[in-house]
């Protein structure tokens, strides 16, 4: 008897994903229950630890609207937070380079002026 391998936890979180990003709908948690084990294959079980997960790393928004919790993500979210990361690592990539470019010109002012020497020493 094999026994079915089950999904791990990034491809449990990949496939809740394509649920809200293929639906562009707000779902409840009752919803996504019995929406994710049917479609992606993901366990009752643990889609509310999953779906917790995306919420906590921001991929997913929350709102508790009376007394029900709402949840969404929508492409543009993800593709704006892509764009803000980019931003962000390009700057600190300049800022980088700049920061390299200041300590070579401050290297080849130091080297001016100056006369390399090889010292040996004999015991």
């Amino acid at each position: 008897m094999s026994k079915k391998k089950g999904l791990s936890a990034e491809e449990k979180r990949a496939r809740m994903m394509e649920i809200f990003f293929e639906t562009k709908d707000v779902f409840q948690l009752k919803d996504m229950e019995k929406i994710a084990p049917k479609e992606k294959g993901i366990t009752a079980m643990s889609v509310k630890e999953v779906l917790q997960s995306l919420v906590d790393d921001g991929m997913v928004d929350c709102e508790r609207i009376g007394t029900s919790n709402y949840y969404w993500a929508f492409p543009s979210k993800a593709l704006h937070a892509r764009k803000r990361k980019l931003e962000v690592l390009e700057s600190q990539l300049s800022e980088g380079n700049q920061r390299h470019a200041n300590l070579q010109k401050s290297l080849e002012k130091a080297k001016i002026g100056r006369q390399e020497t090889v010292k040996q020493i004999k015991w």
